[in-house]
């Protein structure tokens, strides 16, 4: 069994290890094909294009799902999920009175007023 977890773990850095070679490889050719001719920058070494990569990677993130497709956002939508189903059990009452509530913590709502502004619009047919 402890062969298996090794072999498992020589598996994944040699993945990684071919991942980050490909990655770098191509934001190598990327640079030197665009770069030069679009900006007259010189052309980069692999060595420079990971550097390159590395730095991308710890400004931008490391992947975990991207926007809107799981990571920051997913917890964005799980939470909110959570609440929907925690409204859904309550009378109207306490629903009034939890939003109230979280109206007075967070010092109201963005577009409370712009949802009275549509209430007292006039309904007009086409």
């Amino acid at each position: 069994m402890k062969s298996y977890w090794i072999l498992k773990g020589i598996k994944f850095t040699l993945l990684f290890a071919l991942f980050a070679v490909a990655a770098t490889y191509v934001v190598m050719s990327l640079w030197n094909w665009l770069m030069p001719a679009i900006f007259g920058v010189s052309i980069i070494t692999f060595w420079q294009a990971l550097g390159i990569f590395i730095l991308a990677k710890i400004l931008f993130g490391f992947g975990r799902g991207g926007w809107g497709h799981g990571g920051h956002y997913g917890r964005h939508y799980y939470w909110k999920g959570k609440m929907q189903e925690r409204l859904k059990h309550m009378s109207p009452e306490e629903r009034e009175r939890f939003r109230d509530e979280w109206k007075k913590r967070c010092g109201g709502w963005k577009y409370e007023h712009w949802e009275h502004q549509k209430e007292e619009e006039p309904k007009t047919e086409l």
